[in-house]
Order: C-alpha cells, then structure tokens, then sequence
C-alpha cells in the first residue's frame, strides 16, 4: 500500500486470461477466475487482510458440520460445509456474531461445474485455518466493541448467497444454500448460542446480500428480549444500467434466482408485488425488514464498477479499462455516470434511511468490504466520516450509544479512503 495524497491506495495486480462465462470477487478484495475478461491474481497476505507484514493475526481453524449432510445441506459438489468459529469470553462469552462469507455467484451450469472445483463450491479447496481480522479480531485494539465476542465466520460454497435450494443431478450440483444457513445456524445453537443475550449478522458482499435476506430470520432464531441486529457490508447490489444500456447485474441476478431455486426462500412481502429477480435485489427489501440493519457500502463500489457497470461485455473497445483499474483515470464523462451511480445507491436507501432503528456509512470509496480488512475496520487511518470510522460507527449503531446515518460527500473530497486500484 502506497499513501497518494492522504488516501491509501491498495494496488491489485492483474493477469490477462479469457473465462468465457461468470465470474467472483474475493470478500477481502481479491479477484479470482475471471471478472468477464480479467483474471485478477491473489492478493498477499498484507493486501487481502489489511494488515503488515509484522502483524501476526490470529488463525482459526475450520469445523465441518457433521449433521449437515443428512439434512440435504451441501456444497455444490455435495461436501460438507463449515465455519471457523473463536469462542468468546469475560464480557463477551454469551454474545456471538455470525460473518457470512462473500465470493460472488454462479449464474450456469457451467460457471457452478467450475466453482466447485474451488473453495467457493467444496469443503475441499477450503483453507484449514483462515486470518481473523477487522470485526473478527481478538484484539480489543483492532475491534474494541466485539473482540471478545463468539466469532463466527461461515464459509460460502453455494454460490447463491446462502439462499437457493435445488438441484442438478446430470451436472451433479446441489444448490443447497439455505440448507447450509439453517444446519450452521442449528449446529451453532448446540454450541452455545442457544444461550446468546446479544447477537449480530453479518457478511461481506454476496454475504452481505444473505444478511439482509436472512436478517429477519436470524432475528427469530432468539427470544423476543435478546437484542438481535444485522449489518451488510458492500451488499447493497443495485439494479443499474451499464454503460451500454443493458442490465448485466439483472441477467446475472435472473440466472442465480431461476437455476437455484431461490424463489421460494426470498421475503413474500418483495414476491407479493415484485418478480423473483428483483426481490433478490436488496434494495427492494430493505425497507421491510423489520431488524435493525446497518448498511456499510462505498459509493462507488468497486465490484459494481467492475463487473455490473462497465463490464467488457458492455464495454468490446475497452474505453473503460483504465478507469476501472484506477479512478484517477476515469474521464470527466466516467466521472459523471459514477456519479449517476452514487445518486441511485442514494435514492435506494431513502426510505430505509427514514427508521431511527437503522444504521448508514456510505463512503465515497473505490472499494469493496470494508469490515474483514483491519486497515479499514479499525486502524489510525481508517476510512472516517465527520471523523468517525467504521468500527465505532457499527459500534454505536449496535449498542445503541448514538445514531448513525453517515453519508459522504461526492467524490473527490473524501481523502480518508483506501481505495481499490487495479495494476
């Protein structure tokens, strides 16, 4: 990381290599098999956590449900699936948080058959131990207000955030990711949660989409008197135009609905008005959910840039290439149609934003996943709004110490961001 001018900037290389069909994006800002024609390698392992190379974070280890597959809830290859969990203790030993994990989505035959070959879609591929950082620390230094909480980190193999139920038996896939939401969440209540006296959900892109479609549903997992919030991190997908004048997140969103089975697990009050597709976008339900929910989102989200806004489908000439490898690029016109971007991101939450029970921090970022990453969850430059960052914004929000409805200013005046630029 490099600092231009007050703004961190994480510079991310990229390998040219051609994926015909679909495409992900890691949860800690990392690019894995194909973002339509690019093929972003790895982040190290400072760049991915947002943490030095002299930090140590700690490692935890990886639980296989054992119950799950008797339940039918499988990865798409039919392993099991798992979690990563840190017991709590002192203060913290009745509280748990629950992360779901991000990765994108598979849309096909095809691009499911691929992603079951990885860690996205099998238990196999999966690492054994993973880094807890951000809102998953142990260090009260690095996450003062849930350090030593229960942490959970609940590992993403469906490819349908969390949500589909279905399944291909010529392809041999299991589209079985409400079964894995339900077996975890009944697997964790046998280890303790049960005895929870506060509780929080929350997921990173595709994971932060589940939060909110299971917000409600975690909310009655615990009694009426425990309290029980919810907190989306760069979930907010929007239902936008690309710069063609095509709907590339909506087609993308309409095969994940139809192949897996997702309908008859998306909030009746959205499918009593709405088509199944656009109930899987969040910002036909977020106004209904009835749980406290916190939305963390950068305005100008760089996955939404990447692969919904200016994807090379809508883009054969490439006008776009290096303005979405790096903003600083982007033209006065590019400059303006992000901007158009901003003000739908804006106009979608108006009247999620009217219920005190809520929670805001938008940022005017080149980012994505904003919570995992300890440069920008909580550390001495951390993004901030009206010189607050994320961490003690979340924390506010949740225990109800003030309220928080943080929205930036446009870009360029923010200079607090840590900004995602491609190489």
């Amino acid at each position: 990381m490099v600092k231009v001018l007050g703004v961190v900037v994480i510079i991310v290389g990229i390998a040219l290599c051609k994926w015909v069909y679909g495409f992900e994006f890691e949860e800690n800002g990392s690019w894995v098999h194909g973002l339509d024609d690019l093929n972003v390698t790895e982040l190290s392992f400072s760049d991915s956590y947002g943490v030095s190379a002299a930090t140590s974070p700690m490692m935890v280890g990886l639980t296989l449900i054992q119950g799950a597959a008797a339940k039918g809830a499988v990865c798409l290859d039919g392993t099991l699936p798992g979690y990563h969990l840190h017991r709590g203790y002192g203060s913290g030993a009745n509280s748990w948080l629950i992360q779901l994990e991000g990765g994108g989505w598979c849309n096909s035959i095809r691009t499911c058959v691929y992603r079951k070959k990885t860690r996205r879609g099998s238990s196999i591929y999966m690492e054994k131990q993973i880094p807890f950082t951000g809102i998953l620390s142990n260090n009260p230094e690095e996450n003062p207000d849930f350090f030593n909480w229960n942490r959970v980190k609940l590992r993403y193999c469906d490819g349908a955030s969390f949500i589909g139920d279905s399944q291909n038996q010529a392809a041999q896939l299991q589209f079985r990711g409400q079964r894995i939401w339900s077996a975890a969440i009944e697997d964790l209540m046998s280890k303790g949660m049960s005895y929870a006296n506060q509780a929080l959900l929350s997921g990173c892109s595709a994971g932060g989409l589940a939060a909110i479609l299971h917000c409600d549903e975690f909310r009655g997992f615990f009694p009426r008197n425990i309290k029980v919030k919810c907190l989306s991190d760069a979930g907010l997908f929007l239902d936008s135009i690309d710069i063609a004048g095509g709907r590339t997140l909506r087609n993308l969103f309409s095969g994940v609905v139809n192949m897996q089975g997702v309908r008859k697990n998306l909030p009746s009050f959205c499918l009593n008005h709405l088509d199944p597709t656009s109930c899987f976008f969040p910002q036909n339900v977020i106004s209904n959910i009835k749980t406290p929910l916190f939305l963390l989102n950068a305005a100008y989200d760089s996955w939404q840039v990447q692969a919904s806004l200016a994807p090379a489908s809508a883009d054969p000439h490439g006008y776009w290439n290096e303005c979405k490898k790096n903003h600083a690029q982007c033209s006065p016109p590019q400059i303006q149609f992000l901007q158009g971007f901003r003000n739908q991101m804006l106009n979608a939450i108006k009247g999620f934003s009217m219920s005190k029970k809520n929670g805001l921090f938008i940022n005017s970022c080149f980012a994505h996943c904003q919570t995992e990453r300890q440069d920008t969850w909580f550390a001495d430059d951390s993004p901030v709004i009206n010189n607050k960052g994320i961490a003690l914004a979340v924390g506010d929000w949740y225990f109800d110490r003030s309220g928080v409805k943080s929205i930036d200013c446009p870009y360029p005046c923010d200079q607090t961001c840590h900004n995602l630029v491609f190489r």
